[in-house]
């Protein structure tokens, strides 16, 4: 291990490989250190990636070899109740032609191996199974280097980028961001279930290298402040539930318990049936929105990805705001080694290409969202399902009553537990934390 380099990344995820490709495509000196065996180790397997913003860093990823599970061709989004529930889909042609693509389930062990592999060949040194426990500093007090724990493992470096994801101790202990509050972290649990690759294809009605998205919100989180999904990958299916941290503290809940709920659910069970389990996993999500947003650069340092809190809850985008938060924080660092200046203000034009970026824009448009979801958790989680689930039941049951009658049997049983006004202020909130 060298014992200085030009650029320290912490964690070799989305952000911090991302950060390494574009720093070593212009030759500069660069270090990614992982704690985990090798990169992905730590990671869900399973997941969505999106081709704008990885080809934004390798344009040619597909004939790269990118280990790509099913081009996602459909996006369907359910809002179930406890026996039942609503789909609405979207599939179009464009998705498996000219943009094909445009999002794509990967499973993370590979992927992450795979994307570290391309920034080894362009000349990054990545080194695993290392720990980043202390950053160093000088007289004045700028971030200098790394300490590891590694036997002599101080590295020094001109610039450091921390990019080691949510429940980085390292970001917490130096007190440039500080611990996430469970309000503000989402616990998720997934699984793996494996079943043939023309199963999965017959079962969700796609060619076998295309796949289906299918988020989940409703009922399944037992009233916590959470979502589901389900990923089509080549010859398995990825399971996901998670909830507020908080939630499940509040209600002594256990994550697989959810999973199982949500596995025997009749618009789940028919398309797992008959899979053999093969993994399951945990992981933290960041959804803490606009407003926990830490201070992303100092004096030699740059937070980028989970570490800096940069997810869409709403639209459960993160890994596409790690790719390019790290490519930004990239071309920062290039300006600033040619400048031959690590100070903040030199770094501060991270945070403006921030700005810049689609990421704060929207952070920004749905920082009142995390909000809304909190204000209104019974409701949405909990009594918005069961009386939506009871009013399609009762409408699509054929059973010799009127149709007005069955009209009004609803209408009551929506009053009894909804008024009016209050209705109206759910639908202005959430209104207002999306416009």
């Amino acid at each position: 291990m060298p014992e200085q380099c030009e650029v320290a990344v912490v964690g070799a995820g989305p952000a911090g490989i991302s950060a390494a490709c574009v720093l070593a495509d212009h030759g500069v000196d660069v270090v990614v250190f992982e704690r985990g065996e090798f990169p992905g180790a730590k990671n869900i397997s399973g997941g969505v990636l999106y081709g704008h913003d990885l080809a934004a860093i390798i344009p040619d990823f597909a004939d790269r070899g990118c280990p790509i599970e099913r081009n996602i061709v459909e996006s369907r989004l359910w809002y179930i109740s406890d026996d039942g529930g609503y789909s609405l889909g979207y599939r179009d042609r464009i998705f498996g032609e000219s943009r094909r693509n445009n999002v794509f389930t990967v499973g993370r062990a590979r992927f992450d191996r795979w994307f570290a592999g391309q920034a080894a060949e362009k000349g990054a040194l990545v080194v695993c199974s290392t720990v980043v426990t202390d950053l160093l500093k000088d007289s004045s007090g700028r971030v200098c280097g790394v300490r590891t724990d590694r036997d002599d493992g101080d590295v020094e470096a001109r610039v450091v980028l921390l990019a080691d994801g949510i429940n980085s101790p390292l970001a917490a202990q130096t007190g440039f961001r500080p611990e996430p509050e469970p309000d503000h972290v989402a616990l998720a649990v997934k699984e793996i279930i494996e079943l043939s690759e023309k199963t999965i294809s017959e079962r969700f009605n796609v060619a076998p290298e295309d796949g289906v998205t299918i988020e989940i919100l409703g009922s399944a989180t037992r009233g916590m402040n959470g979502v589901a999904a389900l990923y089509t990958n080549r010859k398995s299916l990825s399971l996901v539930i998670g909830g507020s941290l908080k939630d499940f503290m509040r209600q002594g809940l256990k994550p697989y318990e959810l999973i199982d709920d949500l596995k025997a659910h009749p618009m789940i069970a028919s398309l797992i049936r008959g899979g053999e389990p093969r993994e399951y996993m945990a992981h933290w999500l960041p959804e803490g929105g606009y407003n926990q947003v830490p201070r992303l650069f100092g004096d030699g340092f740059l937070i980028a990805g989970d570490s800096g809190m940069l997810f869409n809850a709403l639209h459960r985008e993160g890994s596409n705001m790690a790719m390019i938060s790290g490519k930004l924080a990239a071309e920062t660092i290039l300006k600033a080694i040619h400048r031959n200046d690590y100070s903040s203000k030199t770094l501060a034009a991270y945070q403006e290409a921030l700005n810049h970026s689609f990421i704060m824009k929207d952070l920004k448009k749905y920082r009142r969202f995390p909000g809304f979801l909190e204000k209104h958790r019974q409701e949405i989680f909990g009594v918005f399902p069961a009386l939506s689930g009871m009013a399609a039941r009762e409408m699509l049951t054929v059973d010799g009553m009127d149709k007005k009658k069955k009209q009004s049997r609803i209408w009551r049983s929506i009053r009894k537990k909804m008024t009016i006004a209050g209705l109206i202020r759910i639908v202005f909130d959430a209104w207002r934390s999306v416009k």
